[in-house]
């Protein structure tokens, strides 16, 4: 599970930035988030009906390489790569590319299924699974 599964275009918008021009750090985060859940949707799954069901993805842990700034205006790609697929867990590398390609963030992030009621730590119920495994 180590080849570039999905790509995700971005574009950076003023509201996107600071004073400088420069995308605000927090808002790669979002992006990556999309991202995700671009992917997802591009496998069938829609978050809004696992929430009906009582279950969750949730954001457990990052891991943020700042590498170059994007700035307003510019054409990024955000990648999805499934790096480890467990019982209740997704480890996701995730990059964010300028348009020639050069990578200005990197990531990994940690995503465990909660069941919401307790919001602990629930398995990825087998029909999720087997879409996700199979797209990996």
């Amino acid at each position: 599970m180590s080849e570039t599964l999905f790509n995700w275009p971005v574009r950076i918008y003023y509201e996107d930035t600071d004073a400088g021009g420069i995308v605000y750090n927090a808002n790669y985060l979002k992006y990556m988030e999309r991202a995700r859940t671009e992917w997802l949707r591009s496998l069938g799954v829609e978050q809004d009906i696992l929430l009906e069901q009582g279950v969750a993805f949730v954001v457990r842990k990052v891991e943020l390489d700042m590498l170059r700034p994007a700035r307003f205006n510019d054409a990024l790609t955000v990648t999805v790569t499934v790096k480890k697929l467990k019982r209740a867990s997704i480890v996701f590398e995730q990059e964010i590319l300028d348009d020639a390609g050069l990578s200005l963030v990197r990531g990994t992030v940690l995503i465990a299924c909660v069941q919401i009621a307790y919001m602990k730590p629930f398995a990825i119920p087998e029909p999720l699974m087997g879409v996700l495994s199979g797209a990996c």
